[in-house]
């Protein structure tokens, strides 16, 4: 027999449509600025993301994996941006995008669920810190109703924390009548317990409106566009994207993902429509991938990488670098693109800027384990 918790959740699901991968995870608070964050698990290759193809040494590391320039966007006299990007980089031609490379945070190691774990806390080593850097940052607006909304079966760790969070994950049944949501409503209005988790789950159906479930990238843009737009939605956004590890075929492998992300988000750009100009959306990965190929047609598990900031809100056009150089005496352990730039700095400008915080005092609050971090500045338009 269905026990009534049981009966809530299952209700509850059918009052949408399941989206099983990417996942986001939001965040509301008193704020009209919008801050998202996109994770890319599975290590992104910054090299052929944004390309430097003037570095003497990248077609010689990369073989058949270089990246032609001629078929890429030029950014400037050193890098390029991946032929796949084409919304991308006309949101850089516009000034909505800018790119900050070899870039890493404190990991130095070369696994999956320790480099995102660091990455999403904000700690130093993994499992150091107990709560997300995301949560965190959360708590430092005044929220409006709930602090944070997982739209996953899951909260991912950067959200997870001190903040109140609820979630929505939607299923695939169809949508439930809404007799049958009236009567659950009247059947849990008494119970203490069981109230604010189906009130909580009817709001977050509202928000979500007629967006759909599809798992596409334009859909996926249109329903965190849906959730963001309104003015009682969310202002803290999470979006999770898989399918970054790319040990073979990676040309091919990388260009899908590539063109995905690109759709996502300039789908998520024409569904804010005028809220994009106070929107900033921050890519970024837990590591890079070796500076050469490996003899599977692909890399492997690296270090230095690209991030991406894009919005209306971003003072971009820039490619960021204090460029390491690609030689052999250059890159890290002798494999690697070695970080000159650490991400929790561009992360706390980033965040600050964006959500008008002072930098030093979010540093402290996101990265307090890192020690004194200097925020990037200059990021965000003012």
């Amino acid at each position: 027999m269905m026990s009534r918790r049981q009966f809530l959740n299952f209700a509850a699901a059918g009052a949408g449509a399941i989206l099983v991968s990417p996942h986001m995870a939001f965040a509301s608070a008193e704020t009209d600025r919008r801050f998202i964050f996109v994770i890319q698990r599975g290590a992104a290759d910054g090299l052929n993301i944004v390309v430097p193809y003037a570095e003497p040494s990248y077609a010689s590391l990369r073989g058949a994996l270089a990246i032609d320039p001629s078929t890429a966007t030029k950014l400037n006299g050193t890098f390029a941006l991946h032929p796949s990007l084409v919304e991308t980089a006309r949101m850089y031609g516009s000034g909505q995008a800018l790119f900050v490379h070899a870039v890493a945070s404190p990991y130095r190691d070369r696994s999956h669920f320790d480099g995102q774990n660091v990455l999403e806390t904000g700690g130093t080593s993994p499992y150091q810190v107990k709560d997300g850097w995301l949560n965190r940052l959360a708590a430092l607006l005044p929220s409006s109703h709930e602090n944070a909304i997982a739209f996953a079966p899951t909260v991912p760790m950067a959200l997870r924390g001190k903040a109140n969070v609820t979630s929505y994950a939607p299923s695939g049944l169809p949508q439930a009548p809404d007799d049958l949501l009236t009567r659950v409503s009247d059947l849990y209005n008494q119970d203490a317990q069981l109230r604010p988790l189906w009130e909580s789950a009817m709001a977050a159906r509202g928000l979500a409106g007629d967006a759909g479930a599809r798992q596409d990238p334009a859909s996926l843009g249109k329903l965190a566009a849906s959730f963001l737009a309104r003015d009682d939605g969310p202002r803290l956004a999470m979006i999770e994207t898989g399918g970054w590890d790319t040990h073979s075929a990676q040309n091919p492998r990388l260009s899908n993902q590539l063109k995905a992300l690109d759709t996502m988000l300039a789908s998520l750009r024409d569904g804010l429509g005028p809220i994009w100009d106070k929107t900033t959306v921050l890519v970024a990965t837990e590591f890079g991938r070796t500076a050469a190929a490996n003899g599977t047609g692909g890399t492997d598990h690296g270090t230095g990488s690209v991030a991406m900031l894009i919005g209306g809100a971003v003072n971009g056009g820039r490619v960021l670098a204090d460029w390491p150089g690609l030689k052999s005496s250059d890159l890290y352990q002798a494999r690697d693109l070695r970080p000159t730039t650490g991400l929790d700095a561009l992360i706390a400008g980033a965040a600050s800027e964006s959500l008008g915080l002072d930098p030093h005092r979010a540093a402290t609050a996101l990265f307090a384990q890192a020690g004194s971090t200097q925020p990037l500045t200059g990021l965000i338009r003012s």
